[in-house]
């Protein structure tokens, strides 16, 4: 049994304490938030740095705001901790490369939270992709939104010196992610950042953006925004053979809708009489969480890297969101 703690314990903190009981391999020591009302079931620190130093504590996850991401990351590796965090792994890209520089010198496991791809109908797209059973993929487009009213702005995720940016490291990051994951990398990287409707500075609310691969030419295009007033979850993969498109995403608050998996065959040289029709497949029950924590505890168990979710992803993804940040509003 994992002995684990958890610092912050929000929302992701809770969620993550129940993916963790219902593995049946992990045992939380306890938790750490700055606000905790009532009494819990768990232990409650008087610190984070208790939450991390505590000798029982194998395992470290980490579920703050975004700006003690990396100093906790840095820290809980240095006191021999394996560390579980969520995204954004960092402000920058060159914040990553100070982890990662720990986390060679720990010998310890780190896993990021880009949960998306544990999804089972996004794991089944990189299964098909893989596969080449329809062939090499030519674009990709994806569309994540949100709707947000003002109670969003009175929370950290409103500040820029706590979230380190707006709707992009909030959302985006995500879907880049999954972008990142199917095609590969991008070496050639354009982008429009605006924040024409909240007004708050450094916080953006849309980020049109688009990407090429210089050696397999496949394009990608993203748009994040939280000035579209509705939900909203789109990815289109587009590939020789005919397309896979997901539209929602099974999600714990359900504001996403169903998550449908379209397989669209191309028919432009169809058999007579034997055109095939789209195959979909609706996916009701999310299983990303449990994913991600069976991945992480097997890592430690087995000795073995992180599949998905790794430091390198994590610098890969940040280099790119550099450059998108470097297109000023």
């Amino acid at each position: 049994m994992l002995k684990c703690s958890i610092i912050g314990y929000g929302k992701m903190g809770r969620i993550r304490a129940a993916a963790l009981e219902n593995s049946g391999r992990a045992v939380i020591t306890g938790v750490y938030d700055t606000r905790i009302n009532g009494s819990l079931s768990y232990k409650v620190y008087a610190s984070d740095q208790d939450a991390l130093t505590d000798p029982q504590v194998e395992a470290v996850f980490i579920c703050t705001p975004n700006s003690r991401i990396v100093p906790l990351c840095i820290a809980a590796l240095s006191a021999g901790k394996h560390v579980f965090c969520e995204k954004p792994p960092a402000f920058t890209a060159s914040q990553v490369e100070e982890v990662r520089a720990v986390e060679r010198t720990s010998g310890k496991v780190l896993m990021y939270g880009f949960n998306h791809r544990h999804h089972q109908s996004v794991q089944e797209i990189k299964r098909i992709i893989d596969s080449g059973d329809l062939g090499k993929v030519l674009w990709m487009r994806g569309r994540y939104g949100k709707e947000v009213d003002q109670e969003f702005f009175k929370g950290w995720r409103s500040v820029k010196e706590l979230a380190g940016g707006g709707i992009l490291l909030d959302q985006g990051i995500h879907m880049l992610d999954i972008f990142l994951y199917l095609g590969g990398g991008f070496d050639e990287v354009q982008a429009l950042v605006s924040n024409l409707f909240w007004k708050i500075d450094g916080i953006e609310d849309n980020v049109f953006a688009q990407f090429r691969s210089s050696s397999t030419g496949i394009c990608a295009s993203l748009h994040s925004t939280m000035t579209q007033w509705r939900y909203l979850f789109s990815l289109e993969i587009f590939l020789e053979g005919g397309a896979l498109i997901l539209n929602g995403l099974k999600t714990t608050s359900g504001a996403y809708g169903d998550e449908e998996l379209t397989i669209k065959y191309n028919d432009r040289n169809p058999e007579a009489g034997k055109s095939q029709s789209e195959l979909r497949h609706i996916y009701h029950v999310d299983e990303s969480w449990n994913s991600e924590i069976r991945m992480f505890v097997d890592a430690i168990a087995n000795n073995e890297p992180i599949a998905l979710g790794n430091s390198n992803d994590a610098l890969r993804l940040m280099k790119i969101i550099d450059r998108i940040y470097a297109f000023k509003y």
